[in-house]
């Protein structure tokens, strides 16, 4: 760990201390420090930009109702992007916006039929629905294991695995499709 990094940690330590105390422009500060990145996984999770400000709005909600458990040594980021992931999911659950894997190949196969642009990975994992999208992103991206993945989505290790493993190959298939189609 570097210097810069420690400087940052005690200096957002401080902040979540002064926050705690009720210091309105601290908590601004750790807040407007943080917002964009978490609202950017929100929406890249929902898929819908007022669920992922709903969503950015729950997690610092949390912070503020945990706040005086925070572990002063530790960056913030990294519990604020848990909390927004599982804020997500809660919601992907509540919207009843699970389906079968099936299912998003046939979605994918009716935006492609339909001419949806690709811009990219990114814009290819869009093109699933919201839970097989917030499930790769997760593993994929942010590094959860698929233990946690199945535990929080309340399935098995192996449903996690396999979700990932039948999406990424999807990918590489429409990526592949899309390769031969600009030769």
């Amino acid at each position: 760990m570097d210097d810069t990094t420690r400087v940052d940690i005690a200096e957002e330590a401080r902040l979540v201390r002064r926050a705690r105390w009720g210091s309105r422009e601290a908590f601004e500060t750790l807040y407007s420090r943080h917002a964009g990145a978490i609202h950017a996984l929100a929406l890249r999770l929902t898929g819908n930009p007022a669920t992922a400000e709903d969503v950015t709005q729950e997690t610092f909600l949390q912070l503020l109702r945990f706040m005086d458990a925070m572990a002063p040594d530790r960056p913030l980021r990294p519990w604020l992007k848990r909390v927004a992931a599982n804020a997500a999911i809660d919601r992907l659950r509540r919207e009843r916006r699970m389906v079968e894997f099936d299912d998003a190949i046939a979605a994918d196969s009716a935006a492609e039929e339909a001419g949806q642009p690709d811009d990219g990975s990114l814009g290819l994992l869009q093109r699933f629905p919201p839970e097989v999208r917030t499930v790769v992103w997760l593993r994929v991206v942010e590094g959860w294991t698929h233990r946690e993945l199945a535990g929080r989505f309340g399935h098995s290790e192996s449903w996690s695995k396999s979700l990932v493993s039948r999406a990424l190959a999807r990918m590489r298939e429409m990526i592949e499709v899309e390769d031969d189609g600009r030769a």
